[in-house]
């Protein structure tokens, strides 16, 4: 197989103004479009390489970046290119989603979001996404099902593959909320009562975290601390930490301090 290279893929030649790339990224991305190869898997995959030979060759500084990799390494040049520059790197900052709208729409095909609605159910909740000043939507799976139930196991797995699957034909990571978290904590009953600070190691994100206890709570009862929960993927808000509160003695609210705070530095010993 030949080694690729943007410029073939793109098929201009080196010295390809502007207008030449922009010219030839909207005929293979007509040609290419998911809506005309139906029957065609192959080309999906060659869908996300024009997508990203035009990123790369549209825009001046990468395009620099690319051209010194190719004089320094020849054919390897794309590899080289791929190994050191995620599709987050490629593609910040490019018109190639604004492209394909005007494409689609000028050709009577459907969009970027019209193709997400198509993979995506009634069981996905819509989610808003901006990548090179264009906004569009998604659908991921929901937390639950019918009646608050938990998803099947073929929606979860169904979910994944779609997701997977746009994202290897636009060449973009999709953008995925983070999971909510859950952690307890112990508070002094005379904290609990009057109120007031507490130092807290958080094992989600490995950080010594200062929480305020509001005046008269009890055990049971949970603190949301917003955007502390699992990391967000593509661009997605992070989730939520819950602290379960339980009201204890002193000397047992220091004991589990004590015992989080070891627990945290040998954490940090370790990863040094």
């Amino acid at each position: 197989m030949a080694p690729k290279d943007f410029y073939q893929i793109l098929e201009v030649d080196r010295n390809a103004e502007p207008k030449q790339i922009k010219e030839n990224y909207r005929k293979l991305a007509l040609q290419y479009h998911p809506d005309r190869n139906r029957d065609n898997p192959e080309a999906a995959l060659k869908m996300k390489e024009v997508n990203e030979a035009y990123a790369v060759l549209s825009d001046p500084e990468k395009r620099r970046d690319y051209d010194a990799i190719r004089q320094a390494h020849g054919a390897r040049a794309y590899e080289r290119y791929r190994s050191t520059h995620s599709e987050q790197d490629i593609f910040r900052g490019s018109d190639v989603y604004q492209i394909f709208e005007e494409i689609s729409k000028a050709f009577g095909l459907r969009g970027f979001e019209e193709i997400f609605k198509e993979m995506y159910g009634k069981d996905y909740q819509t989610f808003v996404f901006r990548r090179g000043g264009m906004e569009g939507q998604f659908r991921y799976p929901q937390g639950g099902g019918k009646n608050g139930a938990s998803p099947g196991l073929f929606n979860k797995m169904m979910g994944k593959i779609m997701q997977k699957g746009i994202e290897g034909v636009f060449g973009v990571e999709l953008p995925v909320p983070g999971q909510d978290k859950t952690e307890h904590l112990a508070v002094p009953d005379k904290l609990a009562k009057e109120g007031g600070k507490i130092k807290f190691f958080c094992r989600t994100n490995r950080k010594n975290l200062v929480v305020a206890i509001p005046r008269g709570i009890r055990t049971g009862q949970k603190i949301r601390l917003k955007s502390m929960g699992g990391p967000g993927k593509g661009g997605a808000p992070a989730g939520d930490l819950y602290l379960q509160i339980q009201v204890s003695p002193a000397w047992m609210s220091k004991l589990s301090h004590g015992i989080s705070e070891i627990s945290g530095r040998l954490r940090s010993l370790i990863k040094k």
